[in-house]
Order: structure tokens, then C-alpha cells, then sequence
């Protein structure tokens, strides 16, 4: 690590850049959307604090996991400034995070388990419509893909 990673001063955007893989333009960006807050030195350089090594790490991933901005925000908006986070402070973000996540693997599992059958879509164009969905039945229940948004196929 370099030395000035460890600086009294605070991190560059530099060293924020070399830890996390993003490129300084993405850590401003991240800045304006207020996922992380640098401090300004005298000559008006940011400085970052460790922790906002990990918020930024937290955005990679929960991006990656298909979390929009709005709700990354949302649950950072818990965490301390001014401080380093604790694991407790961390587990109750994730708390939320893995409802978000386990509904979102009942879904995607609801999604493999039927896909190869009748959705509820209305589109009436396979021939199995007629025994899953006859005259489109589910449509009643609201528009898009009933069954695979949680409506049982049975009682049309």
C-alpha cells in the first residue's frame, strides 16, 4: 500500500480509485449522487476516508445484484458519517437487502420452474392457453404475467 493510503490527510481520489477499481470520473459521480461524502482539503482536493472505501464497494456489488441507485441511497442513508461502520451498522442493511434478494430468487426460480408453460400472459398463442388460461381468465386478476407475479392458475 502506499504510504499517503495511510495519511493523516485523508485518501485521494487516487487512492480511493487504486482500491476499489473505479475510475476517479465514477467516484465523482457516486459523490454527486451522494453515496459518499469527501471531505476538501485546504487546497480544495478531496479527501476520503476509509470507510467510504467499503460504501463504494457496497454500490459495486449491490449494482451488480441489480439494486438501482435510488435504493442503494435509500440504505446507506443508515450508515454514520463521520465513522467507520460497524458490522452492526452493516447487518442491518443487509438485513433489508436479503429479503430484497430472497424474494427476488422466488421469483427467478418461479420464472425457471414455468416458463416452459403458461404465464397468465394473455397472449393465448400456445396451444396449452386453452388448458391454463382459456379465454385468457387471468386477465380479470390485473394486466402482465399472473402466474408468474405470485396468481395460482387455478380458480380463473
Amino acid at each position: 500500500m502506499p504510504n499517503n493510503f495511510l495519511s493523516k490527510g485523508g485518501l485521494t481520489i487516487g487512492d480511493v480509485s487504486e482500491r476499489t477499481g473505479l475510475a476517479p470520473s465514477a467516484i465523482r459521480f457516486y459523490e454527486e449522487k451522494k453515496l459518499v461524502f469527501p471531505l476538501r482539503n485546504e487546497g480544495g482536493q478531496r479527501r476520503y476516508d476509509r470507510s467510504d472505501i467499503r460504501r463504494l464497494s457496497f454500490v459495486m456489488i449491490a449494482q451488480g445484484l441489480g439494486f438501482t441507485l435510488p435504493e442503494i441511497q435509500q440504505a446507506l442513508q443508515n450508515l454514520p458519517e463521520g465513522r467507520t461502520p460497524t458490522k452492526r451498522d452493516w447487518e442491518r442493511i443487509s438485513t433489508r437487502f436479503r429479503r430484497d434478494l430472497d424474494a427476488r430468487i422466488d421469483q427467478m426460480q418461479a420464472l425457471r420452474d414455468k416458463l416452459d408453460g403458461c404465464i397468465g400472459c394473455g397472449c393465448l398463442s400456445l396451444k396449452t392457453c386453452k388448458l391454463y388460461n382459456p379465454e385468457d381468465r387471468a386477465r380479470k386478476r390485473g394486466v402482465g404475467p399472473r402466474y408468474l407475479m405470485g396468481d395460482a392458475p387455478t380458480g380463473n
